[in-house]
C-alpha cells in the first residue's frame, strides 16, 4: 500500500528525479496537458546555467526536469501559458524560439542518424540506383529532397508502387529535409532521392525521423507510412514536413545537445 503511495505522489509530481530515472518505456506526466504519456511521445527539459529551459531529447542531462508532449504545437503552448516556471517552481527565462530550436535538434539528430547509415553502406543516391533499389526487397524507405522536382518523385514512388509485394515490410516516404542538407548528410553533391536500406543504422535513422514528424506535424508515425505510397500518400506527407530549418545554426541553449 506505501508503495503504491510513493508511486502514485512521484507520477503527480511534474519533477522527475533525474534523467537516470528514466527507463526504457517510462511514462511521465506533460506539464502542460497532465496527461500521462510513455517519454518517447515526450521532450524532457531541464534548467540550463544560464537559468534558461533547456531541451534534453537525448535524456541524459543532469538536473530534475520536466516534461512536454513532443509536438510543436504542445510546446508553442506551453511558452504562452508559462508552463516552464511553474513546472520548476522558479523564475527561469524561456525563449520564444524554443520551438523552433528543438525542431532544429531533431533535424540534427536524424540527419546525423541518416550520415551513419550513410557510412554503413545503407544508402544509396541518385535516380537510377535508387529506382534500382527499389526493384529489390531490402528498402526500408524512400527519400525525396524537400525541393526535388515533382516528375522525379512520382516516377519513384510509381516504380515503388510496382515492385511492392504482398506482406513486405513498410517503406516510409520521407520528405522532411532539403537537398543541401541531405548532401552535407551524405556527403556527396546534388542528392536528389535517396533510399534507405535495411540495417540498424537504417532503423535509428527511421525512429528519429518519426520523432521529427510527430513534432512537426503531431501526427503519429503509422499515419505517414505506407507500403506503396499513392499521390494522396506523397501529399499528406508533405503537408506536415515543410518549413525545414536550417539544421546547422545553433540552436540557443541547447549547445553540445542532441537527439537520441
Amino acid at each position: 500500500m506505501l508503495a503504491i503511495a510513493q508511486d502514485t505522489t512521484a507520477q503527480n509530481d511534474e519533477l522527475d528525479r533525474g534523467a537516470t530515472s528514466v527507463a526504457a518505456g517510462a511514462e511521465r506526466f506533460c506539464a502542460l496537458t497532465r496527461e500521462l504519456k510513455p517519454v518517447a511521445e515526450m521532450i524532457r527539459f531541464v534548467v540550463g546555467p544560464a537559468g534558461d529551459a533547456v531541451p534534453d531529447v537525448k535524456r541524459k542531462l543532469p538536473g530534475r526536469g520536466i516534461w512536454i508532449t513532443a509536438t510543436r504545437d504542445a510546446l508553442t503552448d506551453a511558452v504562452k501559458r508559462n508552463v516552464f516556471p511553474r513546472g520548476f517552481k522558479r523564475d527561469l527565462k524561456v525563449s520564444r524560439e524554443l520551438p523552433a530550436e528543438v525542431e532544429q535538434l531533431l533535424a540534427k539528430a536524424a540527419l546525423d542518424a541518416l550520415a551513419i547509415a550513410g557510412k554503413a553502406g545503407n544508402v544509396v543516391a541518385g535516380s537510377a540506383k535508387v529506382e534500382a533499389a527499389l526493384g529489390g526487397d531490402g528498402v526500408r524507405a524512400l527519400i525525396h529532397a524537400a525541393d526535388a522536382a515533382p516528375d522525379g518523385k512520382r516516377k519513384l514512388n510509381a516504380a515503388l508502387q510496382r515492385n511492392i509485394s504482398p506482406g513486405q515490410r513498410e517503406i516510409t516516404l520521407i520528405e522532411a529535409f532539403n537537398g543541401p542538407d541531405l548532401d552535407l548528410a551524405l556527403n556527396r553533391s546534388n542528392v536528389v532521392h535517396a533510399a534507405v536500406l535495411a540495417g540498424p543504422a537504417s532503423e535509428t535513422f527511421l525512429t528519429r525521423v518519426a520523432r521529427l514528424t510527430r513534432y512537426r506535424s503531431g501526427k503519429s508515425p503509422d499515419s505517414i507510412s505506407a507500403v506503396a505510397p499513392s499521390e494522396g500518400a506523397a501529399r499528406e506527407c508533405n503537408s506536415s514536413e515543410v518549413n525545414t530549418p536550417d539544421v546547422n545554426a545553433p540552436a540557443n541553449g541547447a549547445q553540445g545537445n542532441s537527439t537520441e
